[in-house]
C-alpha cells in the first residue's frame, strides 16, 4: 500500500501558500554572512545580516512552484553566504525560516543590493 501527495495536492499547497502571502506565508527574504551547510532542520540563517529583510513579490511560474523575488540592500561591506525565505521580520532562531540556501560568498559594499529569487517546488 502506498500513500502519495498527488499533483492536485501539490498545486493546492502552492495556491494556499500564495494566497496566505503577507498574513501567514513566507513573505520576507533575508541573508546571512556565516558559514554552514543548509539542512532540513535549519531554524535560522547563518549569522543573519543586520540589514532589513526584503518583502518579496510572489509569482507562480508553474502550478507546483511558488517564486518569491526580493532585493536586500546592504549598509556595510560584508560577504553574503546564505539567504532564506521567512515568515516574520524578526531575526533569530525562531524567525519562521521556510526555505534556506547556502552558496559561495558574494562580496557587497555599502549601498549594494542583491536580488534573490527563491523557488519553492512542491513535488
Amino acid at each position: 500500500m502506498a500513500t502519495v501527495l498527488t499533483d492536485t495536492g501539490e498545486d493546492l499547497i502552492v495556491d494556499m501558500i500564495k494566497a496566505a502571502g503577507s498574513t501567514v506565508g513566507p513573505t520576507y527574504i533575508g541573508s546571512g554572512t556565516g558559514a554552514g551547510t543548509t539542512c532540513k532542520g535549519s531554524t535560522g540563517l547563518f549569522t543573519e545580516s543586520c540589514d532589513a529583510r526584503s518583502t518579496g513579490t510572489f509569482s507562480e511560474p508553474t502550478a507546483d512552484k511558488l517564486r518569491n523575488v526580493g532585493t536586500v540592500s546592504y549598509g556595510a561591506t560584508k560577504t553574503i553566504t546564505n539567504a532564506g525565505e521567512l515568515v516574520t521580520t524578526s531575526t533569530g532562531n525562531q524567525c519562521g525560516l521556510v526555505v534556506h540556501g547556502d552558496f559561495t560568498g558574494i562580496a557587497v559594499a555599502s549601498g549594494d543590493k542583491i536580488e534573490f529569487t527563491i523557488d519553492l517546488t512542491i513535488a
